[in-house]
């Protein structure tokens, strides 16, 4: 494999230098310029200039810079357009051969502002409207300001944006209702790893806000883009020196106030970009957030219907979450223009991001069905005189810290009709996670003792139990005997890729227009591996109680009774831990079964050809990309003593450990079209069509096989195959007044292979074991998704004061994603499903309000249910409900360069609800609460 990644290293690297090499011939003449505000500021990316006698376009790029290439001699009308601006024109004289520069200032009338919620809208349609395809921006303003304190929150305002929440904060990107496995992510170009072992989709809250200049959220795909996505492509940029024509330097402080942890917490910043000389220049910034919360959560499982027709819970768990989160992060950028014709640049960022949880848990475990005669439609009682009734109580103390790092080297050069980009880049995430206690379990089992438990289900998203009976019994701590510990040695999840690509292009200037070819190379060396080394002990020589370790509970849904200390387990195992006796059958196989590790080489080619002029765009072109994984995991089976292991009986229990290895490639082609079409100055049309995939999670191809003593097996699955899919976009954009649009559009995808979890409860075997329930991943058959997108902005000058400061953002989004799966693997038993994760309804609103020194803001996000886990059944599905939230946000501009600010995050305190459809009603599966949070602090920047 080393050889093979040397030869395609070097591969490579000729093709660069052989685009390096290309044609430098001589230029004919040329125009070249900046587009700035009218203070000088900042560089207008995405401002459209067009020569008006040729009908020629082309777009600012970040630094505001822009080039004509192969310019007939003459005098030229040089119009230039940004949203929130009036055009301006202006005259250019173009000399026989050579360059002549025009910098172009838009907004002296005043009507583009460069801070501010105004500003930050400008910026996103500008770039939103210059766009090959369907996009949406998330851009900073001049001093560095999204128009709310958290990313996520602000990208959850754009058109078919949402974000899941974890433990009451955004996490990961849904777009247009799609599972946010869907998407791909990068930081400058580079694909960003994710941390955890699970997944392929990265968490946004781990990259700090403070580092980041834009977002772009890019739903349909070009020839030149990677093709890993069915939602979008989330296109992650730190600063750039060359962003802002003046140099910056910003600092923040800030307080965060939670409502349950009653606890204020730091949070500051800084961040600068400067420019050295006129060709180079520094930007960069650190980040630093610390945040204590606590949720409470109930969690029910294995949902039954008594033989009296009463539907119950066999088990529910009460959780009491306590949390500390560090956020620490840190970008540096480097931009060097080398000459008239070549750009380089260098950007790297580094974000860290650590968990303290405390999580006290009990849980209730009926034995028996409950008694009809004290039950009811919403109640079930259980006595432990029909049946045992078994408590658990817990305490988990796991630190866990995530990393993700990004260097990323590269460049562009234009000569003439010629131009050339070439980047290299490595980036890493990592999670790792040593010396968790994870959890301590004590326990006591009522069976005769008098002791009696009912269950409430009159609220079904929060069901209360109380005690009768011999309640003292029941919360007398030296009841409950150490049960079990597991204590985490080491949980490391690693994900690590290298980069190289190299694109050129040749220009050709034709009548009314330009005519682009274009291809390029690029390849990525991935390779996730997890490690998990977890001992447990069952047992301990002496008198170990609850009583023992005692604490307090923060939990306000229900009183829990007694509860372990946050960290009076932990230390009583490291001061006794010679008394605790190993489980070396159980440590065996939780430090075997989820270990493994997945190489994916992807060597990707493509060729497109361009053609524009000043009313249509269109990009037509091929990519192929072929895909190598070697995966590699183990078998880790458990044989009882008696039983037969290849054919000789064994005579005592014993765990085999069987290395497994599979190699697969593929290789896709992947066609696609895209037009854009301005029938008139104001109005956009885009039509694309293009084929893209979607890879199967790493973790899911790894032939994992755990298999317990009730038979009950894991398997990965190497043989899923990536999603693949057909998509259509086609949108109407109408750009009116200033800083003011209004968009729709429709989407279609028809996908083979959709990937689910599927659990198998008919005995079977696999890879020569026997088994009698099987929880895998397969492949689905087909799925189509289609739906809608509608968005509007605008801003209301025209109003009388002092209502001319309003602002409206709204967006919504229809999706109907739907997919169909067989029964249990039986091809003669379809089921019809909507997709994993798929919201059929969302929406933002967001009223602001910008005049003076005040800057206020109300943003409300709907997100609709979606099934998030497959069961053997339709009433075994897990779905998680619908959620709405209100965010309030305020700014106070005290001078020039200070401002205060305060923001109130989930003021509806909306909380996390799943749910199965189970004998006519929801049944609860998991209910999370965590009240709201308060913001507050300054801002100066010079």
């Amino acid at each position: 494999m080393l050889k093979l990644r040397t030869v395609r290293s070097r591969i490579l690297l000729g093709t660069c230098l052989s685009l390096a090499a290309a044609p430098t011939a001589a230029i004919a003449s040329e125009i070249v310029g900046t587009v700035s505000d009218a203070t000088n500021t900042r560089a207008l990316q995405s401002a459209e200039l067009r020569i008006v006698e040729l009908g020629r376009v082309v777009e600012a790029g970040r630094d505001g810079s822009f080039r004509f290439s192969d310019v007939p001699a003459g005098t030229y009308a040089l119009e230039a357009r940004y949203v929130g601006a009036e055009p301006r024109t202006q005259e250019v004289v173009v000399p026989a051969t050579g360059s002549v520069t025009a910098n172009i200032v838009l907004g002296t009338d005043g009507s583009i502002l460069i801070v501010g919620q105004v500003a930050n809208l400008a910026s996103s349609l500008s770039r939103q409207r210059a766009a090959d395809g369907v996009e949406s921006v998330l851009t900073r303003d001049s001093i560095g300001q999204f128009p709310d304190q958290n990313v996520a929150e602000s990208l959850r305002r754009l058109p078919g944006v949402n974000i899941l929440n974890d433990q009451g904060e955004g996490r990961f990107v849904s777009v247009r209702g799609l599972d946010p496995e869907l998407n791909a992510a990068s930081i400058n170009g580079t694909r960003v790893p994710a941390p955890e072992s699970d997944v392929r989709s990265v968490a946004l809250d781990v990259v700090a806000a403070e580092l980041i200049e834009s977002i772009e959220v890019k739903k349909s795909l070009t020839p030149d883009m990677d093709a890993d996505t069915l939602g979008a492509s989330i296109e992650i940029h730190t600063t750039s020196a060359f962003d802002r024509k003046k140099d910056l330097l910003s600092v923040k402080l800030e307080g965060s106030y939670n409502n349950y942890a009653d606890a204020l917490t730091p949070k500051g910043s800084l961040d600068f970009s400067t420019r050295v000389t006129d060709n180079f220049g520094i930007a960069g910034g650190i980040s630093y957030y610390k945040r204590k919360f606590e949720t409470d959560n109930i969690e029910a499982a294995d949902w039954a219907v008594s033989d009296d027709g009463i539907a119950y819970a066999e088990e529910v768990q009460y959780r009491d979450y306590d949390v500390e989160r560090e956020r620490i992060g840190a970008s540096l950028s480097l931009d060097f223009r080398a000459g008239d014709t070549t750009k380089l640049y260098a950007r790297g960022i580094y974000n860290e991001f650590s968990d303290q949880e405390y999580r006290g848990d009990v849980t209730l475990i009926m034995d028996e069905q409950p008694v009809a005669a004290q039950s009811s439609d919403t109640s079930a009682f259980f006595t432990d005189a029909d049946g045992r009734i078994e408590v658990r109580r817990r305490m988990k103390d796991r630190f866990e810290k995530q990393k993700i790092k990004s260097v990323t080297l590269g460049g562009e050069t234009e000569t003439g009709p010629w131009k050339m980009t070439y980047s290299g880049s490595w980036s890493e995430a990592s999670e790792r996670e040593n010396g968790s206690v994870d959890p301590t379990r004590f326990r006591a089992r009522f069976d005769g003792d008098g002791v009696d438990l009912n269950f409430d289900y009159a609220d079904p998203r929060r069901p209360l139990f109380t005690v009768s009976g011999d309640t003292a019994l029941f919360n007398d701590a030296a009841e409950y005997g150490f049960n079990e510990l597991e204590l985490t040695t080491l949980s490391a999840s690693k994900d690590r890729e290298w980069t190289a690509r190299g694109d050129l292009s040749r220009e050709f200037a034709m009548n009314n227009g330009t005519f682009t070819l274009q291809t390029g190379v690029k390849s990525r060396w991935r390779k996730k591996s997890y490690d998990l080394e977890a001992q447990v002990f069952d047992d301990y020589d002496g008198d170990y109680t609850l009583a023992d370790v005692l604490g307090d509970q923060t939990y306000r849904i229900a009183n829990l009774g007694p509860l372990p200390g946050q960290h009076a387990p932990t230390n009583f195992f490291n001061d006794n831990r010679d008394n605790f006796e190993l489980n070396g059958i159980d440590t065996t196989i939780n430090s075997n079964s989820s270990d493994y590790s997945v190489d994916e080489d992807i060597l990707a080619a493509y060729l497109l050809g361009r053609w524009e002029n000043d009313r249509v765009r269109i990009i037509g072109g091929v990519r192929m990309e072929r895909t190598r994984n070697d995966i590699r995991a183990k078998l880790t089976q458990f044989v009882a003593e008696g039983d037969e292991y290849e054919g000789v009986e064994l005579e005592e229990d014993t765990v085999f450990v069987t290395p497994n290895r599979f190699k697969r490639s593929c290789t896709d082609w992947l066609p696609s079209l895209t037009i854009r079409y301005e029938p008139a100055k104001d109005v956009v049309l885009r039509l694309a069509g293009y084929k893209s995939l979607v890879r199967p999670k790493l973790s899911n191809l790894a032939p994992r096989f755990d298999i317990n003593e009730d038979r009950e097996a894991t398997f990965g699955n190497p043989n899923l195959k990536p999603y693949r899919a057909w998509n259509i976009d086609a949108s109407a954009e109408w750009y009116f007044g200033k800083n003011s649009a209004l968009s729709a559009g429709v989407f279609w995808k028809s996908v083979n292979n959709f990937i689910v979890e599927q659990r198998i409860t008919t005995a079977g075997e696999l890879y020569g074991v026997e088994y009698e329930e099987l929880t895998t991943y397969i492949n689905g058959d087909k799925g189509k998704i289609k739906g809608l997108e509608i968005s509007y902005n605008q801003t209301f000058p025209f109003l009388p004061a002092p209502f001319d400061g309003l602002l409206l953002n709204a967006n919504y989004t229809y999706t109907d994603a739907k997919g169909t799966v067989f029964n249990e693997g039986d091809i003669d038993d379809p089921r019809p499903i909507p997709l994993m994760a798929a919201a059929k309804h969302t929406f933002n609103v967001a009223l602001g309000y910008e005049k003076g020194p005040v800057s206020l803001r109300a943003a409300g996000t709907y997100r609709d249910k979606y099934l998030d886990e497959l069961g053997s059944t339709a009433e075994q599905d897990r779905y998680v409900d619908q959620h709405f939230q209100l965010d309030l946000s305020a700014k106070f501009r005290v001078t020039k360069g200070i401002r205060l600010f305060a923001e109130w995050v989930n003021v509806t305190d909306a909380p996390y609800f799943a749910y199965q459809n189970f004998a006519g009603a929801k049944r609860i599966l998991q209910y999370e609460k965590y009240s709201w949070t308060a913001k507050f602090g300054v801002s100066a920047s010079f």
